[in-house]
């Protein structure tokens, strides 16, 4: 075997092992939003139903509004440490934290401990996701070779969305094996049967962690530290040297706070709607999103691929045209389309509308995969090795973690304030990705494949 394909081997050793690892943590993240219609009575005082979905937002949100801090926290990690030792400690916490939020006691057996205990453990999930990304796309990045950064890089992309996938099908398989009887097997699933999905992620997070035991630290990262100029302090050179800061703002209004609204709405926001506002039952509401999501996986790395030839820049500015453009028409149609199998206050759709809006939610997805499948690649690029951990998550995370994290609790709110308009929730991700896209046309440059081993 040839240097060549030993190469190839290993680069794809290192996609695998760093894609499971945050997946699984992806998976973690968002089985809990997956499950936030449940959670709500579980958690909170069964009242008042809109209040405590409310609520569970709240707190699924509060996760990504830590995850800043936890791009900061492990971002100096891993800039001082090493990449490969530092996700490998955000696996363990994010693990932790899922397995814990699954034995956590009801709002009717401990009162007000419940929520509180559960923000606890989802604020943890927030840190340990706010460290991991960065760590995987960064070690990712280091080990591919020159030309092909977006393409490996789309493969660290295609978790996020995978995750989602994973924690939908789990739901589903989990909630139609406790019992024969559907009724029976949804007041099982109501009452304990939640719990598995948070439960059994522990396997899955302990595989991965013996899978990244054996990697090897990003050779990049490893020449650095050899030669003695690993950062003694990543932050202060992150956001205190002007020409980098100047990169940070940069990233996030340009870049990542419309690619954060984006994937929220795309796939959060689109579930929150079609089960709350269209009133699709459970489990068409999650089959038509897992269709979708596979559907559009692919889309992730033929983007990053393409963003190797043609640059980063354009693919990401006009995934977010496109979401500006058309959310109100997708979503209309979708609300339209379920309106005419309104019964009993809940939707089953024929099988030919069923898959109209399939369609609708796809064409979503492709929106997120323009504006995602690039986004490791452009971050990575934009940063010097020493402080590139640090520097590419806090943009990353704000735009995500803050922008597009609160995307289906601001939504939701907004159409509970203005009940006349239906789609009014869509102004939030529209007047960011707006935003964004401005500032991303005007002061964006379109470099392909600059140098990252510096």
């Amino acid at each position: 075997m040839n240097n060549k394909d030993n190469d190839a081997k290993g680069i794809w050793k290192v996609i695998g092992a760093s894609s499971m690892g945050t997946l699984i943590e992806w998976y973690d993240f968002y089985i809990f939003g997956s499950l936030a219609t449940v959670i709500a009575g579980q958690f909170f005082p069964k009242t008042n139903p809109t209040a405590a979905l409310l609520s569970t937002l709240a707190t699924f949100a509060a996760g990504f509004i830590v995850r800043p801090f936890g791009a900061l926290f492990f971002g100096r990690l891993g800039d001082i440490v090493g990449r490969k030792y530092t996700f490998l400690l955000t696996l363990i916490l994010m693990g932790g934290s899922t397995f814990a939020i699954g034995l956590v006691p009801s709002y009717e057996t401990i009162g007000f401990a419940a929520p509180v205990i559960v923000l606890i453990l989802r604020l943890l999930q927030g840190l340990a996701l706010g460290g991991e990304y960065g760590g995987a796309a960064t070690y990712v990045a280091e080990h591919a070779p020159p030309g092909r950064r977006g393409f490996y890089t789309s493969w660290i992309q295609t978790t996020a969305t995978l995750g989602l996938f994973v924690s939908l099908g789990v739901i589903l398989i989990t909630r139609h094996s406790l019992d024969a009887n559907e009724a029976r097997s949804i007041e099982k699933f109501n009452d304990w049967g939640w719990r598995i999905p948070f439960l059994v992620s522990i396997l899955l997070v302990v595989l991965s962690i013996y899978i990244r035991m054996t990697m090897k630290e990003s050779p990049v990262f490893a020449k650095l530290k050899s030669e003695g100029k690993v950062a003694t302090n990543p932050l202060k050179e992150s956001f205190t040297h002007r020409s980098n800061l100047k990169m940070v703002l940069l990233a996030l209004f340009g870049a990542t706070m419309g690619q954060g609204v984006v994937w929220y709405t795309g796939q959060f926001y689109a579930q929150s709607f079609l089960e709350n506002v269209c009133k699709i039952n459970f489990d068409q509401s999650r089959t038509i999103l897992i269709w979708a999501i596979l559907f559009g996986t692919p889309f992730f790395v033929v983007f990053g691929n393409l963003s190797d030839k043609i640059g980063r820049k354009w693919i990401m500015m006009t995934g977010m045209l496109l979401a500006v453009l058309f959310y109100r028409p997708i979503y209309q149609e979708c609300y339209e389309i379920s309106s005419a199998f309104l019964t009993d206050g809940s939707v089953t759709l024929p099988t030919q509308e069923y898959w109209e809006i399939v369609l609708l939610v796809f064409v979503q997805i492709i929106f997120v995969t323009m504006v995602y499948g690039p986004i490791a690649a452009f971050l990575v690029e934009l940063f010097p090795t020493r402080i590139r951990y640090t520097s590419m998550s806090l943009p990353y995370h704000v735009g995500n973690g803050v922008f597009g994290g609160l995307t289906p609790f601001i939504a939701t709110l907004l159409t509970t304030i203005y009940t006349s308009d239906k789609l009014v929730g869509l102004w939030y991700p529209i007047i960011i990705a707006s935003v964004c896209l401005v500032i991303g046309l005007l002061y964006l440059t379109n470099t392909i494949d600059p140098d990252v081993n510096d």
